[in-house]
């Protein structure tokens, strides 16, 4: 008999591991956010990684389409970072 495991899993083993380190590594933080807010590129690639997780983790289609949209949105520098959050 197969495991239903391996065989059901449309993504390679340890995509959705690697999928979420990935974007730990590009997120934003309070260390960093000063620094970073107003790099278009990283907040895209931010938002792309995100858009990656919840897809691998059969997350909801809007919630894809939106994280895409809006590193759209960074990418054509349509949008600025907002204001300090502990402000």
């Amino acid at each position: 008999m197969l495991n239903m495991t391996l065989t059901s899993s449309k993504w390679p083993e340890d995509s959705k591991d690697k999928a979420i380190k990935l974007h730990a590594l590009l997120s934003l933080n309070e260390n960093n956010w000063h620094q970073l807010k107003g790099d278009s590129d990283r907040r895209a690639a931010e938002l792309l990684s995100g858009a990656l997780v919840q897809l691998i983790s059969a997350g909801k289609r809007s919630d894809v389409e939106d994280l895409i949209n809006q590193s759209m949105r960074w990418i054509k520098h349509e949008i600025k970072a907002p204001s300090c959050p502990k402000r």
